[in-house]
């Protein structure tokens, strides 16, 4: 994985509105199929090349929820960070991920509570110019009064 900010944590304090983090990271086959191991999802449109030839997608795909685990990378290493309690994710996948696709995950914060320690994050994953996957989430961010 390539990151564009070192590791660690951004606590709600020193937020803004407009700061983003990201990640790249290339989908590989070993990582489908760790996700299918895992996750128990053995659709063959991600495991079978002849199966998934004949789908709409024309080839295999990546789980959708892999792509969407690297917006969860972000939140949890960069933006806010260590400490950051996830509280909910909408998704909306636009276009599917295949093996050795190379995505950008990308975060943006665009609004903050601080009453609340609550932030609402922009998010979304491309691969080169197309956006595959596009939401938002809302995560409680550590605090520099309380961590």
């Amino acid at each position: 994985m390539l990151d564009n900010f070192a590791r660690g944590t951004i606590v709600i304090e020193d937020l803004e509105i407009g700061m983003t983090r990201h990640l790249h990271k290339q989908v590989t086959d070993r990582d489908i199929e760790l996700f299918a191991e895992v996750s128990t999802d053995r659709n063959p449109v991600h495991l079978d090349e002849a199966y998934a030839n004949d789908t709409i997608f024309e080839g295999r795909i990546a789980h959708g929820m892999l792509t969407a685990g690297l917006i969860s990378a972000v939140i949890g290493e960069q933006l806010p960070g260590h400490g950051t309690v996830y509280l909910g994710q909408t998704l909306k996948f636009m276009a599917p991920v295949r093996p050795g696709d190379r995505v950008r995950a990308e975060v943006t914060v665009q609004d903050i509570d601080h009453a609340k320690r609550r932030v609402t994050l922009a998010t979304r994953c491309l691969v080169g110019d197309t956006v595959v996957l596009k939401g938002e989430a809302v995560v409680l961010a550590p605090s520099r009064k309380f961590d």
